[in-house]
């Protein structure tokens, strides 16, 4: 049988003090660190913190966008049909009725002067006919005398320069001649190769007869064609044309009846195309105009007077090129 359990030893007893006073103290030094840890954290220094903290992004100020150029309104026309295009890009820029089939006067001589420049003999002799006399009192004229002979090249000046309608009967006769048909159908066949599906022609120098009509639009479609004929170019754009005299043919000294190509006077930059008035027509302008590799066509067609003819001519380039220069 075992005794009774016996008293632990006095040695065991001291190392069991020191046991618990070891675990005491190390208790007391982990409470000290952590406390010494979260003040340390609580007294970081401002620069620390700073250096911590995220350095935000640089962000540039965006450039403000510019206010677009509000574009001014077209001017007021009088005139009963008007048309203005950027023939540069074909940009049809203001127009009112510009499909209205109305008379068209000596405007007419544009297609007269297309179908005889596509023959392509400038240099070929004409003897004018009798029949360059059967014009009215007041109809425009070169001053042709039955008998001379001219050539085809300055026959074209006579008529686009002061709008000789004796010259279109000429022209007329000698192409129609050479092509072996009447001359109105080679106008009315380029017309409708052209698309021109609202003008009619029945005379080669636009005086006012029934069925002989076209549009703003069309003018406009027709001129652009002609500007890319070399010499259409040169006489459209001539003030004063002379023609010496020989023994064919007395001195001609031809002035162009467009006063925005008039020294001084003019439009500056114009370069062409075509005056007309008759009594049914009224007063009527296709002109044209180039800057900054921009050339503007316009038409006006019945306007009130030959004055404002060229002052509606004058305010559609100016609007025209002011638009222009804003887009």
């Amino acid at each position: 049988m075992q005794g009774p359990p016996r008293a632990p030893s006095e040695n065991y007893r001291r190392w069991k003090r020191r046991q618990q006073r070891l675990l005491i103290l190390l208790g007391v030094l982990v409470l000290l660190e952590i406390a010494l840890l979260a003040r340390g954290i609580m007294l970081l220094p401002a620069s620390s913190a700073t250096a911590l903290a995220p350095t935000p992004t640089a962000t540039s100020t965006p450039t403000p966008t510019p206010s677009p150029v509000p574009t001014p309104p077209p001017p007021t026309i009088q005139a009963a049909a008007s048309m203005l295009e950027d023939v540069s890009t074909h940009r049809v820029l203001t127009g009112q009725n510009v499909d209205a089939e109305l008379p068209m006067a000596s405007t007419t001589k544009i297609m007269t002067a297309v179908v005889a420049l596509e023959t392509g003999h400038l240099d070929q002799s004409v003897t004018i006919g009798s029949d360059v006399l059967d014009l009215p009192s007041d109809a425009s004229r070169m001053g042709l005398s039955v008998g001379e002979v001219l050539t085809m090249r300055q026959l074209l000046y006579g008529l686009m320069l002061p709008s000789g309608d004796d010259a279109a009967i000429a022209i007329a006769d000698a192409v129609g001649k050479e092509r072996g048909a009447n001359f109105i159908d080679l106008m009315n066949q380029q017309a409708q190769f052209l698309g021109l599906t609202h003008t009619h022609y029945v005379n080669s120098n636009g005086l006012d007869a029934p069925g002989h009509y076209t549009t703003a639009s069309d003018l406009v479609n027709l001129t652009r064609f002609a500007l890319r004929l070399p010499p259409f170019v040169s006489l459209i754009a001539t003030y004063e044309y002379k023609i010496p005299a020989t023994g064919q043919h007395k001195a001609y000294d031809l002035l162009n009846t467009n006063q925005l190509l008039w020294p001084n006077s003019g439009y500056p930059g114009a370069d062409g195309v075509k005056t007309g008035t008759t009594g049914k027509a009224g007063a009527c302008l296709v002109f044209s105009a180039t800057r900054n590799d921009h050339q503007l066509v316009g038409v006006v067609l019945d306007a009130p007077s030959d004055d404002a003819r060229y002052t509606e001519a004058r305010q559609m380039l100016n609007w025209g090129f002011s638009v222009i220069g804003s887009a």
